[in-house]
């Protein structure tokens, strides 16, 4: 028995000296996924397959964890478990084929179908009816259809050997990973930008990964984890890199310089500017951003024109014209979704009042007055870590944090002050009214800077509208030792 792997389709339409050379890639990429498997995996290539044969006492886990990495590399369209032996007779082949298949085809249709290369008395129609029948008797309640089948038993005949699919299961398909170069992938941690890496990754784009901390490290941990996920599964065939850019410092900025409507904007454009930097440094040609048409305010067709000037090389969005629920419905297929589920979306805690159609000289005008020495200082800060390195940056257990919703039942601590994280704008709009408690004003984007100068002999419950940025910064908190530092929500 062993593995045979059906090439992408598109692969086979290629001139001969394209398929040569994507064949050749993909023989080298399954044998680097499946180098942890041992070195009783052997492969070989060939010119509309390749086979993987197997060590013959291997445990069934171990054929299991075997097919389920062949299934994720991209180029490959199938996986197919074949046994192949002498063709000897028809009644051999049924002898063969039955034990293997009745209880499979049992109470379902069923057709067989036969593939012959080389020269032979019979025809293939000829052997499917003969095998056809003998299932037939064989399986109580089976039916044959040709047409849309639940069940589709294949057998091959090549020159005087029989080749019977004991199972099939579908591949990744796409392109070897590296053939169509490099690109690096700007994730979050969401649904979105996961899934776009993902597709990269899918076309045979070796795609690395960079985020922007502005979360702590608890944040920074979980998008680690769902990268490292990205990578095991879909692209082990290649080490990659994953650079994380501390970016609260560009954040304090852009809200001490940027008019609020502009700041989502800017921010994106930021970004843009440093993961455009880091990737001519680091001499890969391409940016891959998870952005679709309108999903969010700073996605709309301007803004994204604003972002794309903003970038020194082209930007790629696989997901531009996709609907939200198919995106998420990829994120499940792909593992990604159960990381997204509860990661916060950092970016919308940062602008109260976003603009859907910002205008171009209004964004250029309000950059004057950034200071572009904090950008620059935070791509020098970058941090590098391969890819097969990723889980082994220890990451210290967060503390369990203090929540409050009734304040009443902490009037009379007099220990316990509020901070409203707000930004001036939107605690002028809509104050925070509260009686028998103190209550501090802090901007967020100054809240890092001025926590260690407050009393340690206090508890301070951080406050904001949302409850994100509360909770995200009293974690970077936490992460800095400071644990008396909790959340106030209000529902």
């Amino acid at each position: 028995m062993y593995y045979l792997l059906k090439l992408f389709p598109e692969i086979t339409i290629k001139s001969r000296s394209v398929r040569r050379q994507m064949t050749r890639c993909l023989v080298g990429n399954v044998r680097n996924v499946l180098r942890p498997l041992g070195e009783g995996v052997q492969v070989q290539g060939g010119w509309d397959a390749m086979s993987v044969k197997v060590p013959q006492d291997a445990l069934p886990t171990w054929h299991t964890q075997l097919q389920e990495m062949l299934c994720r590399i991209p180029g490959i369209h199938e996986v197919q478990c074949v046994e192949e032996v002498p063709f000897v007779s028809f009644a051999d082949t049924a002898e063969r084929l039955v034990p293997a298949w009745r209880d499979v085809i049992a109470g379902r249709s069923f057709r067989v179908t036969v593939k012959r290369r080389g020269q032979h008395e019979f025809s293939s129609e000829q052997l499917e009816r003969h095998l056809g029948r003998a299932l037939l008797d064989a399986a109580p309640g089976a039916r044959v259809r040709l047409k849309d089948p639940d069940v589709d038993v294949r057998v091959d005949v090549v020159e005087e050997r029989l080749r019977m699919v004991r199972q099939r299961w579908p591949g990744l398909g796409g392109y070897p990973m590296g053939l169509q170069g490099q690109a690096l992938a700007l994730v979050s941690g969401g649904y979105d930008s996961p899934v776009a890496a993902w597709k990269m990754m899918r076309r045979g784009i070796k795609t690395h990964f960079l985020f922007f901390e502005l979360g702590g490290a608890g944040h920074e941990a979980a998008v680690r984890e769902v990268t490292h996920h990205l990578w095991e599964r879909y692209s082990r065939s290649h080490r990659v890199k994953f650079f994380s850019v501390p970016f609260e410092g560009v954040v304090a900025e852009l809200q001490r310089s940027i008019p609020d409507g502009l700041i989502g904007v800017a921010l994106k454009r930021m970004m843009v500017r440093a993961a455009s930097r880091i990737a001519t440094q680091t001499n890969i040609p391409l940016l891959v951003t998870g952005d679709a048409i309108a999903q969010v305010s700073s996605q709309s067709l301007t803004n994204l024109v604003l972002m794309d000037e903003a970038s020194d090389i082209p930007i790629l969005r696989p997901l531009i014209a996709e609907d939200k629920q198919t995106i998420i419905d990829t994120a499940r297929q792909i593992g990604t979704a159960v990381f997204a589920e509860g990661m916060p979306e950092v970016c919308g805690a940062v602008s109260q009042r976003p603009n859907t159609q910002a205008r171009h000289e209004k964004v250029l005008a309000a950059e004057e007055s950034f200071d572009f020495d904090v950008l620059e200082d935070a791509v020098e800060r970058a941090i590098i870590t391969r890819s097969d390195r990723l889980m082994e940056r220890p990451v210290k257990e967060p503390s369990k944090l203090e929540v409050v919703t009734d304040l009443l039942a902490a009037a009379h601590d007099d220990t316990i002050s509020v901070i409203d994280i707000r930004p001036p704008a939107e605690r002028e709009a809509a104050p925070l009214l509260l009686s028998q408690i103190d209550c501090l004003q802090i901007p967020f984007f100054e809240l890092q800077s001025r926590a260690e100068a407050l009393p340690d002999d206090r508890r301070y419950l951080l406050y904001c509208a949302q409850g994100v940025m509360s909770r995200m910064q009293a974690m970077h908190l936490h992460d800095r030792g400071m644990t008396h530092f909790g959340v106030y929500r209000t529902v």
